[in-house]
């Protein structure tokens, strides 16, 4: 895993993480099935420590998924959280910000929607929507870019030493790939409705989508809040590497099964 991890302050391109990669597992029907048994045994592993980090109710985790159209947030989601008990995890997605929402800084609706305790939660795309589109069509500017880097940071910092851990993942495509599933979008009936023209406008802008996610990752990756680079370009890959991620997070909490009630004899308990 640490080779995708993004080392604060480093300078770096994508261009030299390869979308197609697939680690130790080779691409072949025969790796991907291993990958595939592994996730397996991952996400058992996360439904029994999802449930102790309920139980706790002392920590919470915060998962951030960034990536172009079609990179494979929701994917991500359906696969990796399946196991999960609903009452413990929450999904949110930021969209345009409402004019309520307008009315106070950018971070405002994020915090509210920060996981408390005991809780995961996801960010289908983030906060740092704020410091991408507004970059890539000019809608800020530089100065306020880099006051917003160092205002995400802050943020980060005060939801990590309030107990909730943050693992941040690129899912990063090709793309080519991402013409293959845009064109699968257009041909399957059945997944038309994920299509928006607006995506392929935003294709045009793919260099300087890159370029601004490669400022974005190097300025915000932090030892409390890192990012990984995630091959996304097999889906079986990419469910693999936050698996194992979000795992070894949990289980770096250490937290063990809450004690049973004081002054409670369970052995002589007995329920008419």
């Amino acid at each position: 895993m640490k080779e995708y991890r993004v080392k604060p302050g480093s300078q770096f391109k994508l261009d030299r993480c390869d979308p197609d990669d697939s680690g130790d597992y080779k691409k072949t029907d025969q790796g991907k099935e291993k990958a595939k048994a592994i996730t397996v045994q991952l996400i058992g592993r996360l439904e029994e420590l999802q449930e102790r980090l309920y139980a706790n109710g002392t920590r919470s985790l915060l998962i951030v998924l960034q990536g172009m159209d079609t990179s494979g947030k929701d994917g991500t989601i359906r696969s990796v959280m399946s196991g999960v008990n609903p009452q413990g995890c929450k999904v949110v997605s930021f969209k345009a910000p409402s004019s309520e929402e307008l009315g106070h800084d950018f971070l405002w609706r994020v915090h509210q929607k920060a996981p408390s305790k005991g809780q995961i939660g996801i960010f289908n795309r983030s906060h740092y929507e704020d410091v991408l589109i507004t970059r890539v069509h000019g809608w800020v500017s530089d100065k306020v870019v880099q006051q917003r880097f160092n205002q995400i940071k802050e943020f980060e910092e005060l939801l990590h030493e309030s107990g909730t851990t943050i693992l941040k993942f690129f899912l990063h495509i090709s793309k080519d790939e991402q013409k293959e599933r845009l064109e699968e979008r257009i041909r399957d009936p059945e997944k038309r409705w994920k299509f928006n023209e607006g995506d392929l406008e935003e294709r045009k802008l793919w260099e300087k989508y890159m370029a601004t996610f490669e400022a974005v990752l190097a300025a915000t990756s932090t030892d409390h809040a890192p990012w990984y680079i995630v091959p996304a370009n097999r889906k079986w890959y990419r469910n693999l590497v936050v698996a194992e991620r979000v795992v070894s997070a949990l289980e770096d909490m250490k937290l063990k099964t809450p004690p049973a009630p004081v002054g409670v004899n369970f052995d002589s308990l007995k329920i008419v």
